[in-house]
């Protein structure tokens, strides 16, 4: 006879993830600070801004409690990804949490790029818990004015 295990898919909306996670913390016996490794198992999205301008786009990700060091971001093949991870961290002395609902653990976002853009010049800034991504458009995909002769 084969045993029955419970299926918990990775992909799952995150929405669907938190009420989860809210609802096991709440019938799981004990203070929230003996659940710290939950939490920091937990997956995340952060928020994402992308605004477009005649010189490129720029990708705004809010990422607040994230040191630099823990984010990691690639390109390739066109597609731009941002992950890393935020730690969950308590003082020396013993915190009883009450509610816990800033996400910790790692996080995943990834964005297919236009052609039009020099991927080989994007930059990296980050500050005030905001990274900002700016990617540059190819020449040619710049607007241009044209003098009428």
């Amino acid at each position: 006879m084969n045993a029955v295990t419970r299926w918990t898919p990775t992909s799952r909306h995150p929405v669907e993830r938190a009420f989860d996670r809210l609802f096991n913390q709440f019938f799981t016996p004990g203070p929230l600070s003996e659940r710290e490794e939950d939490v920091s198992e937990t997956s995340w999205s952060p928020a994402v801004d992308v605004k477009e301008s005649d010189e490129g786009l720029t990708v705004f990700v809010e990422l607040p409690g994230v040191e630099k060091k823990d984010i990691d971001i690639s390109l390739e093949d066109n597609v731009l990804t941002v992950t890393g991870k935020r730690v969950f961290s308590r003082d020396e002395k013993k915190e009883s949490y009450h509610r816990i609902e800033r996400a910790y653990g790692k996080f995943y976002r990834s964005f297919r790029l236009p052609t039009n853009v020099q991927g080989d010049k994007v930059a990296a800034n980050y500050k005030d818990g905001v990274l900002s991504l700016e990617i540059p458009k190819a020449e040619e995909a710049r607007p241009r004015q044209i003098k009428i002769n």
